[in-house]
Parts: structure tokens; sequence; C-alpha cells
């Protein structure tokens, strides 16, 4: 059975000015269900992440301080995101689906967060519009649990999963694996246990065998039981925040592959959507549905 995670709260949390690209979360269900890709019966409503999920990955100090609202003026800045109760609370409700999503993909082989792949967030601090990595705390969720012995993170947003190599840099039980923009944000780097820095440009045929090799080597030298898939979109050549020359295909494909590997081995992969800020809207609506639909095709 697919399974997505979808919650009204991650929608609009932000104030007016503020929410494009947010309208993609409400969007993307909706294109789902109108083209046969997902019906009601596929969505489930994640609940939010207990405390105790959230402090196995994140300083207490920093999760007190930004439940309460205490963020300082410059932390905020660089979240990106005024803060807010509601932005908090969503964050707290994306966590708690993808630990949901791992559950999810252990029963059926693959499950998706419409939201998610916040993996700028640190132990103890937010950047690039993550306040809580989703990732990082549903990976520890599942070692905790017994539920993973060895996870491996492909991180395919056009921006270096920072906050989760950090988080995980100690930590050999999780994998992270991050191919993205040479000189796109982060400009400090963090190191992953395998980072791929793209040239501007990167067209689709040079981006997908590279990555085709990679995984193939992976397989061998991880072996995982479980993968996060964090499927940014930012990819795209029409990313605003971009530089790479993805083709709305490209990026299909990537996921095709991604998918194909997963599912050849045997391996859940539980999905996170990732960024995407493309001019055109339906373009992002578009290349996100991509990764439903071939989940879809290639699991169920």
């Amino acid at each position: 059975m697919l399974t997505i995670a979808f919650a009204k709260n991650y929608e609009h949390p932000l104030p007016e000015g503020h929410r494009f690209p947010m309208e993609k979360y409400g969007l993307l269900p909706r294109q789902l269900t109108y083209d046969g890709t997902a019906t009601e019966d596929n969505f489930f409503v994640p609940s939010p992440a207990e405390v105790e999920d959230i402090l196995r990955v994140h300083d207490k100090a920093y999760w007190q301080r930004l439940r309460a609202l205490q963020l300082t003026k410059s932390e905020q800045r660089r979240s990106g995101f005024p803060l807010s109760k509601a932005l908090v609370d969503r964050e707290i409700t994306i966590a708690g689906g993808s630990i949901q999503n791992l559950y999810h993909a252990k029963t059926y082989g693959c499950s998706l967060n419409i939201a998610g792949g916040t993996h700028h967030a640190y132990t103890n601090r937010a950047e690039g519009f993550c306040l809580l990595n989703d990732i990082a705390i549903s990976a520890a969720h599942g070692l905790d649990k017994g539920m993973i012995k060895k996870a491996l993170v492909i991180d395919l947003d056009v921006h270096q999963g920072n906050g989760t190599a950090e988080i995980f840099a100690h930590t050999p039980e999780v994998f992270t694996f991050s191919m993205h923009g040479e000189k796109n944000y982060p400009l400090h780097k963090e190191v992953s246990d395998l980072d791929i820095p793209l040239p501007d440009d990167t067209d689709d045929e040079t981006y997908l065998s590279m990555l085709y090799e990679t995984l193939r080597i992976l397989r061998k030298k991880v072996d995982p039981d479980v993968i996060y898939f964090q499927a940014g979109v930012d990819v795209l050549a029409s990313d605003k925040l971009g530089r790479l020359g993805l083709s709305i295909d490209g990026c299909r494909q990537r996921d095709q592959i991604v998918f194909e590997y997963a599912h050849k081995y045997s391996i859940p992969v539980a999905v996170s959507m990732g960024g995407g800020y493309s001019k055109h809207l339906p373009d992002i609506v578009n290349a996100h549905a991509n990764t439903f639909r071939e989940a879809r095709k290639i699991f169920f």
C-alpha cells in the first residue's frame, strides 16, 4: 500500500509575504489524487514527534528555547523564517511524519512524507528553513527502538545536508551521502560520509550516470537495512536557488534510479520531499509529484 504523510499545518504557517513556495504542500496532495497516483486511503495524518524523539538528536537547551519561541533575531535570520508557534508545531509534525514513514516503509517497502527533508538543522541551531532535522530524528528513533542496524541517507537536494552530516558525524550506524551543488548554500560544508559536489549547470546525463555508479558502490560498502531519501527538486535548471541543470524528466529519472536500487535489494525507503523553488509553481508541483508517481510505479 502506498502511504503518504500529509497534515494541514504543512501548508501555511507563515505570514503573507513568506509563503512562496509553501503553496506546494497544499497543491501536491490535490495533484496526486487528481491524476490517480493516490486516493484518500493512501494518506495518513502524522502525529507530532515526542519530546524524547527530538532530544535524541537536538540539544535540550536549543529545544527549550525553540519551543518557548526564544530564538534571537540573529538565530531567526539564520533559520530564514520569522519564528512562531505554528511554525514550530509544523516542524514537530513533520518529524513525527518521518518517524511514521519509517514504520510504513518497513511494512510496505516505501513511504513518503509530503514535507520533511529539513537537513540543515543542526543539533543546536536552525539553518536554511530548517528548525528540527526530521531525517535525523526518525533515524535516531529507529536505532533506539532496534528497527535499524545501518541506515543510508541519500540526500539529493541541491544543497548539502550539512545538519544531518553534523548530527551523525560520530554515528557509524548512519551513513550520510550528499550529492549537491559545489558552489551553492551552505558556504561552509560539513563532512558527510560521502560528499559529491557538482559544478554549476551539471546536466541530466552527467548527474544520472554519477548517481547510478555511486549507488552501485554504496551497495557493497554500506549494505543498509533502510534508506532515507531526501528528494529535493531544487536540482532543476529552473530553480531560483539551484545552479544545477536538470530537466524535469531528468529529476524523475533520478527518483527512478533510487527507487529501483532500493526495490532491487529489498531495502525499505523513507522519503522526505525537500526543497523546490522554481519560479513557475506548476514545475515544482509536477517534479515533486513525479517522485510519488515513480514510487507507486516501482513499489506498488
